[in-house]
Order: structure tokens, then C-alpha cells, then sequence
């Protein structure tokens, strides 16, 4: 049975208008022109009033050769981000989420509060496979740079067959790759994971959701804004190249970021640092202003 992968699924008419963009020859409605019009109800788990999103950019990074060596992104964007403090853009958190919006709700469970999300927890087993990957977050004010201590992020992402655990057929009796880590004093988090497929029509990203605190988190509270990390094609091309990603190779070459339907209004905020090597794993590093 193929996995549905639309993230504009059942998105709610915000969701709706900025789709409907794409199809269309209309004048153009950012996130923060939407919400004045249709007054700010409505918003969800699709855009909310964070700005427009990032600048717009193009799509600069190098294909490396398809060895499984190191491999590292020449992206400034966390130096960027947090020099600027601008707000991350808030997107859509897609038809996967497992917050309680779309039905399971993993926030409220015991277990969901851990750094290494690989392994599934609670009344499910099982452990996602695949490249290493470590994500490092730094968690900022707006405007002022100032970190968030104490706030924290929800993440969550696709393993590396394209499947997102308590939806996707393959993965419905797992719960692995997503966790919750609060904030360091430095506003720092780390997530030890597996590097994402590629899937048909988006380009590989990760999901999260930034809450005020810890117990916000955990009780599906308030957020502060919801956003997705995507990741340099350089470092996309040398992974998808090794044992498990056979499919994420071709995925990739039918997508780019100018036609991602979430990174194609701007990514620069949203573009992962990435080093390391696919044996030893990768880091991927990205400032959040929220």
C-alpha cells in the first residue's frame, strides 16, 4: 500500500490559500498578509503569524560524488539566524504530527521526554535504522538573540523507508523518531537520530514544534511556532547513496527546494549546517529564533 505523503491534506482554508498560490496566477499572500485577512482564526497546526518566512534563495549546494565519505554543507545558516534573530517561518506541521492534533498523542506520554528518539518506547519496540544523524538546535528570541532556556522542542521526522511511525503502514506499531528535549540554559538541544528519506514531492526535512516549557510540552499545551529543518542536497546525495535509501535517491532528483511546497517561498532559515561522514554520522546544526 503506498504511504500518503500530501502534507496539504485536510490543511484548513490558510493551508488552502497558499496552496492554492501555486496553481494559480494571483498576486502573492505570505503567511502574514493571510492572517490579517482572514482575521488570525483558524490557525492550527498551519500558519500562523511568525512573518513571511525566510528570504528567498536558491538552490546553491554542490552534488558530491555518491561515495559514502565525509561530506560537509557549506551553509551559513546558523551563523545567519542568529546573528538576525528573525523568526523561523511557521509552516504547516503535515498529516503526521502524533501531537493530538491528528489523532495519536505522544506529548502526554511517559517516555516521550529523551534525546536518542531511535528506539520506539512505552507499549511499542522496535528501533529506526539508517545513517546517523545528530540534530543540534539553538533555541533564540526573536529580535533580541537571547537564548530560551527552559522552552522546548518537539521533533519528529520520517525513517529511512519514507515512513512516519503510528501512521505510515510499515511503521503503525512504532513510535520511534519523535521526542521532546527541553532547553539548556544556553538554549541548546540535541536529538540523536537517522537520517530521512527522501519521498515523493518534498524535499527531506525534519518537523518540530517549540513549546514555552517543558510542561507545555508534555501536555500538548501552547506552542510557540511550528517549523520544519530541511537538509543540504549535498550531504543528501552522498547518504541516499548507501544501503537502505535505494529510493530516496530518485525522490530526491524529482523535487528541488524551489518546488518544495514549503521550502519553495524561502529556506534560509530553514537550511541545517551539516559535517561529519555517514559512518561515523552526521550533525546537523541549525539556529531557531522563535
Amino acid at each position: 500500500m503506498p504511504i500518503d505523503h500530501d502534507d496539504r491534506h485536510d490543511r484548513g482554508l490558510l493551508f488552502d490559500l497558499a496552496t492554492l498560490e501555486g496553481r494559480v496566477a494571483v498576486p502573492r499572500l505570505d503567511r502574514r498578509g493571510a492572517l490579517r485577512l482572514l482575521g488570525g482564526a483558524g490557525v492550527g497546526l498551519v500558519l500562523a503569524a511568525c512573518g513571511s518566512g525566510s528570504s528567498g534563495g536558491s538552490d546553491t549546494t554542490t552534488t558530491s560524488t555518491t561515495r559514502a565519505t565525509a561530506s560537509t554543507s557549506s551553509s551559513t545558516t546558523t551563523t545567519a539566524a542568529a546573528a538576525s534573530a528573525s523568526a523561523i517561518p511557521e509552516e504547516t506541521a503535515g498529516p503526521f504530527p502524533a501531537d493530538g492534533s491528528n489523532g495519536p498523542d505522544v506529548l502526554t506520554e511517559s517516555g516521550i521526554v529523551r534525546s536518542d528518539i531511535r528506539p520506539s518506547f512505552g507499549a511499542y519496540s522496535g528501533t529506526a535504522v539508517g545513517v546517523p544523524l545528530t540534530i543540534d538546535l539553538t533555541l533564540v528570541e526573536v529580535g533580541s538573540g537571547a537564548p530560551l532556556s527552559g522552552a522546548a522542542v518537539y521533533v519528529w521526522h520520517c525513517d529511512r523507508g519514507g515512513a512516519y511511525s503510528l501512521y505510515s503502514q510499515e511503521a503503525a506499531e512504532q513510535n520511534y523518531l519523535r521526542g521532546v528535549q527541553e532547553a539548556a540554559e544556553d538554549g541548546t538541544v540535541r536529538f540523536t537520530t537517522v537520517f530521512p528519506a527522501a519521498y515523493p514531492g518534498r524535499w527531506p526535512h525534519a518537523h518540530f514544534e517549540i513549546f514555552p516549557s517543558l510542561s507545555d510540552a508534555t501536555s500538548a499545551g501552547r506552542r510557540l511556532v511550528t517549523s520544519q529543518l530541511a537538509l543540504p542536497q549535498d550531504v543528501c546525495d552522498v547518504v541516499y547513496a548507501t544501503e537502505g535509501y535505494e529510493q530516496s535517491g530518485p525522490n530526491l532528483a524529482g523535487t528541488s527546494l524551489q518546488s518544495d511546497m514549503i521550502f519553495s517561498d524561502g529556506y534560509d532559515l530553514q537550511m541545517a549546517s551539516v559535517e561529519g561522514d555517514v559512518t561515523s554520522g552526521l550533525t546537523a546544526t541549525l539556529a531557531v529564533a522563535a
